[in-house]
């Protein structure tokens, strides 16, 4: 069956990234929750997609008891997610403000990772390939995904592989019945972002994706219960 990813938790109900938009995306009935990492100065994971706060601050430059009460850590998340599995992505752009070349806020999720959910209930992803290798060198037991919203499918398919990865996770208009059949006959996953449209959630599911990433899930749970 298709999973529910619920895109930085119902964030159509509540704000994203936040606990209350996990609470919901679990009452929603989403099978998983996807969250963006960045890591503040005192070196604690925390969850929030920009590198800067919405003051301009950039949040590498702070330490965690500066940033604002709704931004919580990794470890709160995965606590809040609990029977729920999640998806982390890394944030961690060679042209973010935040970059770092050491990555380690890959460091930080392997252990958060391990210590909170276990390979089963985890999958880290990111669009940085240097920041999942670095993940599998501290832990390998960790299943990683390869993001990508430019270029040629194929070519992702093949560098995922080639990095020994679990999943692809394509942005949705370069999803294709074929890329579907194509990364499953090569042993990955392919799960979409960030689909809305339920007309598009019934094509997806009909492809034999594996998951599909959604600001709506209780939408998106209603369309996979329907057509199961």
């Amino acid at each position: 069956m298709t999973k529910v990813i619920a895109h930085r938790g119902a964030r159509e109900a509540a704000a994203e990234n936040t606990l209350p938009a996990f609470r919901l995306a679990r009452e929603f009935g989403a099978d998983w929750v996807e969250l963006d990492v960045r890591r503040t100065a005192d070196g604690v994971a925390i969850v929030h997609h920009d590198a800067h706060l919405v003051d301009g601050r950039i949040i590498r430059d702070l330490d965690y008891d500066e940033l604002p009460e709704a931004i919580p850590s990794l470890a709160e998340a995965l606590e809040e997610c609990d029977g729920m599995g999640v998806n982390i992505e890394i944030k961690n752009l060679r042209d973010d403000p935040d970059y770092d070349e050491d990555h380690l806020v890959s460091d930080a999720v392997a252990g958060l990772a391990q210590a909170y959910l276990g390979p089963d209930r985890v999958l880290v992803s990111s669009f940085n390939i240097d920041a999942l290798d670095r993940l599998r060198e501290v832990d390998p037991t960790i299943p990683l995904a390869l993001l990508f919203d430019i270029g040629d499918p194929n070519s992702n398919i093949e560098r995922a592989l080639a990095h020994e990865m679990s999943a692809i996770h394509p942005y949705d208009p370069l999803v294709t019945a074929t890329i579907v059949d194509r990364a499953h006959a090569a042993g990955l996953e392919v799960n979409v972002w960030t689909v809305n449209d339920p007309e598009r959630m019934a094509e997806l599911i009909e492809m034999g994706v594996d998951g599909i990433c959604t600001d709506v899930p209780d939408i998106c749970r209603a369309v996979v219960d329907r057509l199961s």
